[in-house]
């Protein structure tokens, strides 16, 4: 592995019902490569196993075979605890619907992953993460409940979550899927300025092919295996 490889797949590979008649491989033996700070949008019809794709990079679902390995930890090798815990240091999350919680405010929501991890938010933490909010436009709904806000607002919110962190990789799907023409513009011109200003590595599953163009590297998956753009 390359010093500026965050991110190593080789020969993935993902079955579903195992030894069964109706076994199916979603993933055909996969090999790629992204450098710390790459933004790679992730495109392919519907089925074609992006999300499974997403899935597997985030810890969140095993693959049947091959090497995943994340700033040369093979993930492979870790138990559960260690799955978690490395979801909660170096991979954020932000899907297509911001599964925001309607009872806290936006900046609690912000906050949440450092809450969990941590059991609690030191001053210096919210003020960071506010100084993020307030970056991205949405600082003055800080202290708001999620559910008083727009769409395009709330997806805001979520993008800061994702990097409350600080984590090394976050992993998209369809993050603009659910918003107007507008604010899906704005969103991924956000994700762009944070890959940039954070040195984040963004991996962002859409159906939005005028966006995908504007990413460093399109990988097409077809057939259970990645193309590349």
């Amino acid at each position: 592995m390359k010093d500026s490889d965050l991110l190593v797949v080789e020969n993935l590979r993902k079955n579903y019902l195992v030894g069964t008649p109706l076994e199916v491989q979603v993933l055909k033996g996969i090999d790629f490569r992204v450098k710390a700070g790459e933004f790679v949008a992730i495109i392919g019809q519907s089925g074609s196993g992006k999300s499974t794709l997403l899935n597997i990079l985030g810890a969140l679902d095993q693959p049947t075979s091959g090497l995943v390995s994340i700033q040369g930890v093979d993930i492979s090798k870790l138990d559960s605890d260690g799955l978690a815990q490395l979801r909660n240091d170096k991979i954020g999350f932000v899907f297509q619907f911001h599964h925001l919680l309607a009872e806290f405010t936006c900046l609690e929501n912000a906050v949440m992953p450092i809450l969990i991890s941590q059991g609690k938010v030191s001053k210096e933490e919210t003020e960071r993460t506010l100084k993020l909010l307030e970056r991205v436009g949405v600082g003055h709904v800080a202290a708001k409940k999620a559910n008083q806000i727009s769409g395009g607002q709330q997806q805001r919110v979520a993008v800061i979550r994702a990097l409350a962190r600080q984590p090394a990789l976050v992993l998209a799907d369809e993050p603009t899927g659910n918003l107007d023409s507008v604010s899906s513009k704005e969103v991924f011109a956000l994700m762009r300025e944070m890959t940039r200003e954070q040195n984040v590595t963004f991996m962002m599953v859409t159906h939005e092919e005028r966006l995908a163009q504007q990413a460093d590297r399109i990988f097409t998956i077809e057939d259970g295996l990645v193309k590349f753009s």
